[in-house]
């Protein structure tokens, strides 16, 4: 398990299905995790590329992030990005939807539903094809894509919280989630 986490058992609460997806599957496992800058939340995705980058069966796992507007988690997309190896500007695909990374013979997506006004956004932009392909998927505002998003391996809910600092809560959804989390 990585440092900085608590292991306790949980499930995915009712306020993630009230925002417009599916509820998803119970957690397996959860950990609450408590960053109080950038270089925390660094740590956490450092963390995580590590064991991405010794576990090639990892290598395809879809990973959410939720939080409201300012959270960090295109931060934690680019820290994590950083950490497999991605080098050049980082940026958020707010605007195009999708951002194409190669890293360590790895093939990284990462997403941002934000701007979908209707889930079939989804299906209408092609994005299933991306989403069956190889690699790891990193997807922001998941929940806008409804029923039509694919399962994820991990979720991370970040809150921003008074003082600055984040409360996250990391939710394994499937084995592979938890094995990322190993």
């Amino acid at each position: 398990m990585m440092a900085g986490t608590t292991d306790s058992p949980g499930s995915a609460s009712s306020d993630e299905a009230a925002g417009g997806g599916p509820a998803p599957a119970p957690a397996r496992r959860s950990w609450l995790w408590h960053w109080p800058d950038e270089v925390a939340c660094a740590a956490s995705a450092q963390a995580l590329a590590g064991t991405i980058a010794t576990h090639p069966d990892l290598r395809d796992a879809t990973i959410e992030l939720l939080g409201p507007l300012g959270a960090g988690k295109t931060t934690f997309v680019r820290q994590l990005l950083r950490a497999l190896g991605v080098s050049g500007r980082v940026k958020s695909p707010t605007y195009t939807v999708v951002e194409p990374y190669h890293a360590g013979g790895l093939d990284i997506s990462h997403f941002d539903f934000y701007r979908f006004e209707d889930a079939r956004e989804l299906v209408d932009a092609g994005l299933r094809e991306t989403f069956a392909a190889p690699g790891l998927k990193l997807v922001e505002w998941a929940e806008r894509a409804g029923a039509w998003r694919p399962a994820a391996d991990l979720q991370l809910e970040i809150e921003p919280q008074a003082d600055e600092s984040r409360r996250v809560r990391v939710r394994a959804l499937t084995p592979r989630g938890e094995a990322l989390l190993a």
